[in-house]
């Protein structure tokens, strides 16, 4: 049996090296792309996290594949479709963040509401503590959080919310009646969701039916002032539509964890100084844009740090090697395929 681990550093390593007897087991620290896929080619099972994109190419290039085991929750990264067709299985790590990204997704609201990092930048750059009305926030009890998808996550979300004296209400497409009789809220179509909500927090997985789930259509439904916050995936908002309702002051602010083309920003450099790949029209107006994003002074971007915890991390070694194990043992588990 060959595992190949990629994107993982080497003080992440031993955990691994140490749970897989009997097994021939590699690790890369970059990202497996179409230009080091060779260094997998006779591997059984591979390792990856959301920065390999795994598609046909890559797929093919494998011929000995059985095994696909993403360190994530999200698996849009992955092409299942083509791997289910090829026989190729494909698990995650389905609960490790509901708690960590819960918590993150109100430190970014938090940050909002209360000026917190203009508040540092003032007193860093001044030295001065004199009254700046500049840094004026705003109470969150009584007003309304919308949030949309009531998984794992956004239930942690509305429990924390309910603990601010927020209201709540929220979208899923699979609303979980009890749920909201034991937390006092109530679910909502999409759009009563987005037009009613002081702020809104997106928890839903990408899937191809919600790419641009936030878009200028529903911008315009929503109330003057509202915040966007989005710790899920950056292609459930159009970054154009983003930048169109923070400029027309619709939208007063958002903290993103996550941005719409996040992997062709990180790789800015080398897309535009590459001739071994071509960027298309819409990626490099979706990178303008989120360089856009990135200057404004009403809008908080992290680079897709809200699962990062020690306790996530441990979290995902522990869940990808069972996950590992039980493909070799033929009782599989958390497949998404």
């Amino acid at each position: 049996m060959k595992i190949a681990f990629f994107s993982l550093e080497k003080k992440d390593q031993s955990m691994f090296s140490n749970s897989f007897d009997n097994a021939d087991v590699s690790f890369f620290e970059d990202k497996l792309s179409e230009e080091n896929v060779h260094l997998a080619k006779d591997a059984d099972v591979i390792s990856v996290f959301i920065d390999s994109a795994i598609n046909k190419k890559i797929i093919d290039a494998l011929p000995n594949l059985k095994f696909i085991a993403t360190r994530a929750t999200g698996y849009n990264n992955i092409d299942c479709e083509y791997a289910e067709k090829k026989g190729i299985k494909v698990s995650n790590v389905p609960a490790y963040g509901s708690h960590t990204v819960a918590e993150f997704t109100f430190g970014l609201i938090l940050n909002l509401s209360r000026n917190v990092i203009k508040a540092n930048n003032y007193i860093r750059e001044s030295s001065s503590f004199n009254f700046f009305p500049g840094l004026e926030g705003f109470d969150l009890s009584g007003k309304t959080l919308g949030v949309i998808g009531t998984g794992k996550i956004g239930k942690n979300v509305l429990k924390i919310a309910k603990g601010f004296g927020m209201n709540v209400i929220a979208y899923d497409l699979y609303p979980d009646s009890v749920f909201a009789k034991e937390n006092n809220f109530e679910y909502k179509n999409l759009d009563s969701v987005i037009s009613e909500s002081d702020i809104i927090t997106l928890h839903t997985p990408y899937t191809k039916e919600n790419h641009h789930l936030i878009n200028k259509k529903n911008i315009l439904m929503m109330k003057k002032g509202v915040y966007l916050i989005n710790t899920a995936r950056g292609e459930l908002v159009d970054t154009d539509a983003l930048v169109f309702g923070l400029k027309e002051g619709i939208v007063a602010g958002a903290g993103l964890d996550v941005l719409e083309g996040e992997q062709e920003l990180k790789e800015e450099i080398e897309l535009l100084s590459s001739s071994s790949r071509s960027m298309k029209m819409e990626e490099y107006k979706t990178l303008l844009e989120d360089r856009v994003l990135i200057d404004m002074q009403n809008v908080i971007i992290t680079p897709h740090i809200a699962f990062y915890t020690r306790e996530a991390v441990a979290e995902i070694t522990k869940m990808t090697i069972l996950n590992i194990k039980s493909f070799i043992t033929g009782t599989l588990i958390n497949l998404v395929k």
